[in-house]
């Protein structure tokens, strides 16, 4: 609830104070006194447009400031968090300056905000009704979320907005797998032509690298072949020194009786000369079946190089990737397969989905058309004290598009004569008429749907006596659900409220600047205006004893 309010340098204002409780706060005074400037100011800080014309003369800029008492679950803690405003746990303070220039400058929590954000926790915080005020005009758009609040169908409109999602989100999948399924199809002839390619294909990773280092190897041996073949020819083929070497040998071994010392040396040195012509043969032989391939090999490793390489420039991979690129194919035609068995399954999940959102929806119609005749009779019930009983009240609920607030669209609708025709709230009645109206509503939905403090600007204008006093009534029965803050200049108002405000209008400078002033008034005081309210500039004991009558009835 608003706790204080404090204004500098605003129009008539140069300094004011106001400490507000809860229940029901009059404000009075005679006219001109100010009235109308401090719910001015009071809608500036709220976040309402600026006017340079509200800076009070003389000054460079004006200020207001509202300090709140917040609620553990008031609205206004989600969009302070949705913006990042810290702030003391139960305390909010709102302050907006006016600068002569015409700039405006928007605090929350002394932290600075845009004009969007603070008209935002402003009408979570604030509503402010009066007769020529469009705040007043009860905005159709919510008049579906005030009847759910009235017929407690607050989680039955959340489970018909998540019933939507659902739907919509089930409706998304169905689409999303029909493009997926239809692409795919068009693509299904290329897809098996390519997963039956590469099937035969059957490439391996790594394959193409211990192929083509294979091709090297051999094409290398196929140039030392020849080197080899030669060098054995000359060792072991029919130009081998060894057949000379060794029967060299033996005619030596037949003369080593005659000359052992000069035989034996030369002997040895040939068996080892002969010894190694007879290993190098064996090497070269080796070295031979090891260089030695089958051309035919050659071929096939270069055919299957050309093949790999051929098909990974045709699928625009790398030769590695071929075999996953096969699987991943495979896994497409897969899904084309079964693409119309899945697709049947998500589009019965979808109808399903539907059918529980349509269900509910009609539920929640129903719901609501129980909760409107409700509503009708209670508000029709408040009419007839505020002297409008030849007006009748109804809540008109039309068939809309299904979407995520159901079926039906809903607004307040009145009639204020018999035989005339009933139409929107907003555009039938009067000013007078829409306060009345406005405050019946109010009255019945108390605290549902409402901001928690309710600012009413002179409701009973062209009202008296009776009507007064039932304006009073509800406005007192409001003020036990939520705080209320009455400009009125009616006594039988101003005698059940709670506190009681006079603004005045004093002289300053000799008489040369004038400023506004609000006291609260207690005891004497508070029956000497409620006697100036019903008296008029000559207060007669007449009227003091009638406002003491109002105040005794009224407690």
């Amino acid at each position: 609830m608003l706790a204080r309010l404090s204004i500098r340098d605003i129009v008539l204002i140069d300094r004011l104070d106001i400490d507000f409780g809860s229940g029901l706060a009059a404000l009075t005074g005679e006219t001109g006194a100010g009235k109308s400037i401090l719910l001015d100011a009071f809608a500036l800080a709220l976040g309402a447009r600026g006017d340079t014309a509200m800076v009070r003369e003389g000054a460079e800029h004006g200020q207001v400031i509202a300090a709140f008492d917040l609620a553990k679950d008031h609205p206004a803690r989600r969009l302070l968090a949705e913006n990042d405003l810290s702030g003391d746990d139960d305390a909010l303070i709102v302050r907006r300056v006016q600068f002569a220039d015409g700039r405006t400058r928007a605090f929350i929590n002394d932290q600075p905000v845009s004009v969007q954000v603070l008209r935002a926790l402003g009408a979570a915080l604030v509503e402010i009704h009066g007769q020529h005020d469009e705040r007043a005009f009860v905005d159709a758009a919510t008049h579906r979320a005030l009847l759910d609040a009235y017929g407690d169908l607050e989680g039955d409109a959340a489970e018909v907005t998540r019933l939507w999602d659902e739907r919509r989100a089930r409706e998304a999948a169905v689409a999303a797998h029909r493009f997926e399924v239809e692409r795919l199809g068009r693509e299904a002839e290329w897809l098996r032509h390519a997963v039956d390619e590469l099937t035969r294909l059957a490439p391996e990773a790594g394959e193409e690298t211990t192929l083509a280092e294979r091709r090297t190897a051999m094409m290398q041996a196929e140039k030392v072949a020849e080197d080899l073949r030669a060098t054995h020819d000359n060792v072991s083929g029919p130009q081998s020194p060894v057949s000379a070497l060794s029967t060299a040998v033996r005619r030596l071994e037949r003369r080593a009786a005659q000359a052992p010392a000069l035989i034996e040396p030369v002997v040895k040195a040939l068996d080892a000369a002969l010894t190694a012509l007879d290993d190098a043969s064996r090497h070269l032989e080796r070295a031979l079946q090891a260089a030695n391939y089958d051309p035919g090999e050659l071929e096939r490793i270069e055919e299957r190089l050309f093949a790999l390489r051929a098909a990974g420039r045709k699928y625009n991979a790398p030769v590695d990737d071929l075999a996953a690129l096969g699987r991943r194919y495979q896994g497409d035609l897969a899904l084309i397969d079964a693409g119309a068995e899945r697709l049947a399954a998500l589009e019965q999940e979808a109808q399903a989905a539907a059918a529980r959102y349509r269900k509910a929806a009609d539920d929640l119609s129903a719901a609501r058309g129980r909760a409107g005749q409700k509503l009708d009779k209670a508000v029709n019930a408040e009419l007839k004290p505020l002297k409008l009983e030849r007006a009748q009240f109804s809540t008109q609920i039309d068939s809309e598009s299904e979407g995520p607030n159901g079926l039906d669209r809903v607004e307040f609708w009145v009639r204020t004569n018999p035989g005339t025709r009933p139409g929107p709230l907003m555009k039938v009645a009067s000013g007078g008429e829409l306060a009345r109206f406005l405050l019946a509503l109010k009255v019945v939905l108390a605290d549902r749907g409402s901001a928690p403090t309710l600012v009413f600007d002179e409701i009973d204008t062209g009202v008296g006596g009776a009507v007064a006093d039932a304006i009073g009534v509800r406005l007192a029965r409001l003020a036990s659900r939520v705080q209320v803050i009455a400009v009125t200049h009616a006594p039988q108002v101003a005698a059940r409220a709670d506190r009681h405000y006079l603004i005045t209008k004093d002289a300053l400078s000799k008489g040369k600047r004038v400023a506004t002033r609000v006291a609260e008034l207690e005891a004497e005081r508070r029956r000497e205006e409620i006697a100036r309210m019903l008296a008029g500039a000559e207060i007669t004991a007449e009227a003091r004893a009638a406002a003491e009558r109002l105040i005794r009835a009224a407690s």
